[in-house]
């Protein structure tokens, strides 16, 4: 194979490489004032080409925006995280990297921008991710060959910028419920199952705004079962508009059991409308979480004394308790009642972090009657102790609730 590059003169005492470019163009690096450096060049590029190695000097002057319009073409990842990578760039990336060419970038300029960052007052999360998202554009460059590799390093030196992860407010069952009963004054009896559910199977919001009546199955006699469908089990909202696509994570797809109280709650809240979806508004709309969160959750978990004008005046329960914070509470119950790490794993769409206990350990039925019975007991404590006056919307919504 003819060498892709060689030496010419470009002036009296001057030299430049040409070489080929994968595209078959010529391409030059002028400048040298010696022939020997000049040809130690050439050979080099020579060398690279022959490895399958080499880099068009060239490809490294594009900008990052350019690069960007490319890579996010080419993203395969979920809805939701293809609009918070979208909205990174466009509110972060782009106005401080976009006209940058991509080996212009260094490990030292991310870092410096990194700590402005910072200062500006983003939380670290949200720094790391941006801090993410500029390295996975870079890693793929360099894996096109538009650049040798990916400068950025993680910092091994200076001061530390850990902070302590904020712990999940959670709560107890006789709370939960509690809330529930707040919901229900604030926005139905919707609202109130909802947050049952959430809290007594662990689900995700997305995953129970996603579950459709042919997924939840409800025997008169015998153990309910909530499934998270593969494919359409988590209900999406992007941008303003609701669509259905797989849960979260491979194991999220799964069945979940219910005590026997759920079945019967869902059975009869079942029966007061007729939408396709199990949980909707009282109007028969999709809830939206940011609405419910300012509307139903912070006033019930909250309280409203703080605010004289609001109506209904409810007492705080659990403040900062969020919908997501059910998930703490159900997965604090099931380690409180020594449930085995696989089931509640299994229940919550985890993988253990040990690979092959996660595929070599299994939910025997005497567990996952444990489990049930542990929950079913749980919700007959929180309700004995809830004054019969709280309870009695709940009641009137299923009366066998009273058993």
């Amino acid at each position: 194979m003819p060498p892709v590059a060689y030496v010419e003169p470009s002036g009296p005492n001057t030299w430049r490489v040409r070489f080929r470019k994968p595209d078959g163009s010529l391409g030059s690096i002028p400048g040298f004032t010696s022939i020997t450096d000049a040809q130690d060049r050439a050979d080099e590029i020579n060398v690279d080409q022959r490895r399958g190695q080499f880099i068009d000097p060239d490809a490294g002057k594009t900008r990052l925006e350019a690069w960007a319009d490319l890579w996010f073409d080419a993203l395969d990842v979920g809805p939701n995280t293809e609009r918070q990578y979208r909205s990174l760039w466009r509110n972060h990336l782009q106005p401080d990297w976009g006209h940058q060419a991509l080996a212009g970038i260094t490990n030292l300029s991310v870092h410096a921008w990194a700590k402005t960052k910072r200062a500006e007052g983003y939380a670290p999360t949200t720094v790391t991710t941006m801090v993410k998202l500029l390295s996975m554009l870079l890693t793929d460059a360099a894996d096109e060959r538009l650049i040798h590799a990916n400068p950025y390093r993680p910092k091994r030196r200076g001061r530390r910028h850990a902070t302590a992860p904020r712990e999940r407010v959670h709560t107890t069952p006789h709370n939960a419920l509690r809330v529930a009963l707040h919901a229900y004054q604030l926005a139905g009896a919707w609202a109130a199952v909802l947050i049952i559910t959430g809290a007594w199977t662990g689900a995700r919001w997305g995953e129970l705004l996603g579950l459709q009546r042919p997924n939840l199955h409800l025997p008169a006699d015998g153990v309910g079962r909530m499934v998270i469908h593969p494919d359409h089990g988590s209900l999406l909202e992007i941008d303003g508009k609701f669509q259905l696509a797989p849960p979260k994570t491979i194991e999220s797809a799964r069945t979940i059991t219910l005590p026997p109280f759920l079945t019967q709650l869902l059975r009869h809240y079942l029966s007061t409308h007729t939408h396709p979806h199990v949980f909707t508004t009282l109007a028969g709309d999709h809830p939206r979480r940011s609405n419910f969160s300012r509307r139903v959750m912070r006033p019930a978990a909250d309280g409203t004394t703080g605010h004289p004008a609001h109506w209904p005046r409810l007492s705080p329960i659990e403040p900062g308790l969020t919908f997501h914070g059910l998930r703490h509470s159900h997965k604090t119950w099931l380690i409180a009642d020594l449930i085995p790490d696989i089931a509640q794993a299994k229940r919550l769409g985890h993988r253990l972090a040990d690979k092959i206990e996660h595929i070599y350990s299994h939910v025997a039925p005497e567990v996952e009657t444990r489990l049930l019975d542990a929950l079913q007991q749980r919700w007959c404590n929180a309700v004995q102790n809830i004054i019969a006056a709280d309870l009695r919307p709940l009641l009137e919504l299923t009366p066998s609730l009273a058993a």
